[in-house]
C-alpha cells in the first residue's frame, strides 16, 4: 500500500491509539481514552501551523538570464515540522483555499458529540503530513440479536494538500476483533463532506443534520444485521460468495491460484474455527464477519503500517459493501 503512517525524523510514527487495538504495534497506545489535547501531543498533530505561502516560478534563459514569475491564483501549503521545527511542503492549492488546523478537527468533533460522553480513540497522519485522521468513540453502541456488540465510531479526515476536503464518517466496529465496518451498502450515507472554503465550526448544525441521516442508517443496518444473524449459511454458499469476492480466471497463474486457495483455507478457518466468531457461528452474519475481520487482519499488506493503515482508512470497504449486499437476506 502506498500511503502509510507518517514515521517522524524521531523514529515514532505519527499515530496514537486508546487502549490496544488491531493496530496497536504502531505510535503511542493509551491506557485511557484521549482528550483533544492528547490527540495532538501523542500522535503528533499539534503546533503544524499549516498555512499558504506564495509561489513563485523561476526561468533561466540564455538571453534573459534568470525571470522571477509570479503564480497569483495558486498558494502553497507547508507546515511546521512537529520534531525537527523546519517548514515542509505539502501541497499545492488554489486561492479560496482556507486552511485547517488538525487542533480545528478535534475542536469540530468535540461540538459535534456536544458532551455526549465520546472521547477520543486513534489519529494519526499520513502522506507525510498531507492527509489528518481522528476518530472518537461514542458512548451508544448496538447488540445484534442480543449476541454481537457493535461500538459506534465517528471518523474525521481532512488534507492538508487540496487533495481532498473535510470528511465526516459513521462506521461501527465489532468489539470481539476490532472489525472496521463502513455502512455496507450503496444505498446508505454514513459520509458527510465539505471543503476548506471556510471556518469549520460554522459547518456544525449542517454536519449534526447530516449525522442524524447516519444515525438512522445505523438503524437499519441493525435490522439488516440481525436477519443475517438468524439465517443459517452453509459453507457451500459460503464458498460461492468468496468465489464471486475474489473470482479466479480459468488461464490464472499457479502463484494466483495458490494465493486463492491460502485465502479460501484462512476464510474456513474464520468462519468455522475462529473465536471471533463462536456466538455467531453457522450464520449469515459470521460470514459477513469472517470476511471482514479478513480483509482487515489476515490479508496480505507490505508491512504492519500497510495494515493499520488498510483498517483504519477503510480501503476494502468496497469488498465489504459486496460482502454485505450477497449475505444480506
Amino acid at each position: 500500500m502506498a500511503h502509510e503512517l507518517e514515521t517522524l525524523a524521531n523514529g515514532q510514527t505519527a499515530f496514537a491509539s486508546a487502549r490496544l487495538s488491531a493496530w496497536h504495534q504502531l505510535g503511542t497506545v493509551t491506557d485511557e481514552g484521549m482528550t483533544a489535547e492528547d490527540v495532538m501531543t501523542k500522535a503528533w498533530l499539534g503546533g503544524w501551523e499549516v498555512r499558504k505561502i506564495a509561489i513563485q516560478g523561476i526561468e533561466v534563459t540564455k538571453v534573459g538570464g534568470i525571470t522571477k514569475v509570479d503564480c497569483p491564483d495558486k498558494f502553497m501549503t507547508v507546515r511546521t515540522n512537529p520534531v525537527t521545527g523546519e517548514t515542509e511542503y505539502l501541497g499545492i492549492v488554489g486561492d479560496d483555499y482556507t486552511t485547517v488546523q488538525n487542533e480545528q478537527v478535534t475542536e469540530l468533533l468535540n461540538l459535534l458529540v456536544d458532551e455526549s460522553g465520546a472521547h477520543f480513540e486513534t489519529a494519526g497522519s499520513m502522506r507525510e503530513g498531507r492527509r489528518v485522521f481522528v476518530t472518537m468513540k461514542l458512548p451508544s453502541a448496538m447488540q445484534i440479536a442480543g449476541v454481537d456488540d457493535i461500538d459506534l465510531y465517528l471518523a474525521c479526515n481532512t488534507s492538508h494538500d487540496g487533495s481532498s476536503g473535510i470528511r465526516l464518517d459513521a462506521t461501527p466496529v465489532r468489539i470481539v476483533c476490532a472489525n472496521t465496518q463502513r455502512l455496507a451498502y450503496e444505498r446508505s450515507r454514513s459520509s458527510y463532506t465539505f471543503r476548506h472554503t471556510s471556518n469549520v465550526t460554522t459547518k456544525i448544525s449542517e454536519a449534526r443534520a447530516a449525522l442524524g441521516l447516519m444515525w438512522k442508517h445505523f438503524e437499519t443496518f441493525e435490522t439488516e444485521a440481525e436477519r443475517m444473524i438468524n439465517e443459517a449459511l452453509t459453507m457451500g454458499q459460503f464458498e460461492k460468495i468468496v468465489a464471486e469476492l475474489w473470482p479466479v480466471a480459468d488461464d490464472a497463474s499457479d502463484t494466483t491460484r495458490n494465493n486463492a486457495k491460502q485465502r479460501t483455507n484462512t476464510l474456513r478457518y474464520l468462519i468455522r474455527d475462529a473465536d471471533t466468531q463462536k456466538a455467531i457461528k453457522g450464520t449469515r452474519w459470521a460470514g459477513y464477519q469472517a470476511i471482514t475481520e479478513y480483509i482487515d487482519h489476515f490479508a496480505p499488506a507490505a508491512s504492519d503500517a500497510a495494515r493499520a493503515t488498510r483498517a483504519l482508512t477503510g480501503t476494502g470497504a468496497d469488498l465489504k459493501a459486496r460482502a454485505f449486499e450477497l449475505l444480506a437476506v
